[in-house]
């Protein structure tokens, strides 16, 4: 897998905060300005049509 983060690194959702060990199947990852955000499924759900759109996360 090409993940970023260092093996000791949590990961954490980008919008709220939730945090976990491992990454999740269920996350979605954007590449925005060249840096790597995690969403939640949560998060994720409720901005769907905005990822799909490939809207930045300050916009939605």
């Amino acid at each position: 897998m090409n993940d970023a983060r260092t093996p000791e690194e949590s990961l954490v959702c980008a919008r709220c905060g939730k945090t976990a060990d491992t990454l999740p199947l269920t996350w979605t990852c954007s590449v925005e300005n060249g840096r790597r955000s995690y969403f939640c499924e949560d998060c994720a759900r409720a901005n769907i049509r905005a990822i799909e759109g490939r809207l930045d996360s300050s916009w939605w």
